[in-house]
């Protein structure tokens, strides 16, 4: 997943929900029960234009996702393209996911680290989820299950100022929460 102005976007892979080391048959069954689920004629309602138009754009992201991960050439060319991106981005520093402060809310659990011009950076347990990240809570202690996700790394916007940096996510970790759970 990549980030820019506040927001993430989602990669091929996000789309079709496979990790980037996918092989064909995972792509394949993903593709289909996606394209099944977003299909305009399934999920067709008479009085909701908006939704027809939403499901319609989805359809279509999981129609070029899946022409393009279905192709060798095509996958390798994107994957570079990727990673070139990816690496394009400049941040004002690396941050560790252990360099962030934890907050829970319920339910939610956020993390955060401090600007230099006094506001934070942030992401959430779901956004984290998104990305194949799983926060697990033990006692006081929050540890990041990554499952079968790779090494990753995500920027992240100031929520004042044009600063980011880059949040690198690597491996299971323990982080300790200061807040009861």
């Amino acid at each position: 997943m990549l980030s820019g102005d506040n927001l993430l976007c989602k990669s091929h892979y996000d789309i079709l929900g496979v990790r980037e080391d996918a092989n064909y048959e995972e792509i394949r069954t993903s593709y289909r029960l996606a394209i099944l689920n977003s299909h305009p004629d399934k999920l067709r309602t008479p009085e909701d234009s908006s939704a027809d138009h939403e499901s319609g754009s989805r359809f279509l992201e999981v129609q070029r996702a899946w022409e393009i991960l279905s192709n060798p050439k095509l996958r390798a060319a994107y994957h570079s393209e990727l990673q070139a991106l990816r690496q394009d981005f400049v941040a004002a520093e690396d941050v560790c996911l252990e360099d962030m402060i934890v907050d829970v809310t319920g339910e939610v659990v956020e993390l955060f680290c401090q600007c230099r011009c006094g506001d934070y950076y942030s992401i959430d347990s779901a956004e984290l989820g998104e990305m194949g990240y799983r926060l697990v809570r033990d006692g006081s202690n929050i540890s990041l299950n990554n499952g079968d996700a790779l090494s990753s790394s995500v920027l992240l916007s100031c929520g004042s100022c044009s600063l980011q940096v880059r949040l690198l996510i690597n491996g299971e970790i323990v982080l300790n929460s200061t807040d009861p759970l």
